[in-house]
């Protein structure tokens, strides 16, 4: 749905040079910094754990489960659900995970991983908490519990 220059929800109180000065500009550009820099980080090693980030987010959603469905896996990772399809198709081709029709419910499918996702779990997992644990390690633990909870303050305003 395309919105006019006249919708209330463009009219706003200040102009372009104002709202550059918003003080929660730099909040916000700091925060994009940082998930930046940690995606970054993450990714060049999951890498080269032989995965992308989103195969690694799908292994580690479904490491020491039964398996999910496909809403519920979207909704457990960082994946869209219209990625998310591609995703289980190319880790099902590496033989990482199966589709599985649930006794009772034809009309849906669980994902699972299979004995050699649960040994690639197995692997990758551990190996990349440890990665990112160097990193956290440097900071105190009372500097983990503030960020937590301006992160949970933060995302309950949207």
């Amino acid at each position: 749905m395309e919105r006019s220059p006249t919708d209330p929800i463009l009219e706003q109180p200040f102009d372009a040079k104002s709202a550059a000065k918003q003080p929660f500009v730099p909040v916000m550009r700091e925060l994009v910094r940082a998930y930046q820099a940690f995606e970054s980080y993450t990714d060049e090693n999951v890498r080269q754990l032989g995965l992308t980030s989103p195969q690694f987010d799908v292994i580690a959603t479904l490491g020491n489960t039964t398996g999910m469905t496909m809403n519920t896996l979207a909704e457990k990772t960082l994946v869209t659900k219209g990625t998310l399809t591609g995703i289980v198709d190319r880790l099902e081709k590496k033989g990482y995970v199966r589709r599985e029709v649930p006794e009772g419910d034809r009309r849906c499918f669980v994902i699972v991983l299979t004995p050699e996702g649960e040994q690639l779990f197995e692997q990758v997992f551990p190996a990349q908490i440890a990665y990112i644990k160097q990193r956290f390690d440097k900071l105190d633990p009372s500097d983990l519990e503030e960020i937590l909870a301006a992160l949970k303050k933060l995302r309950s305003v949207f």
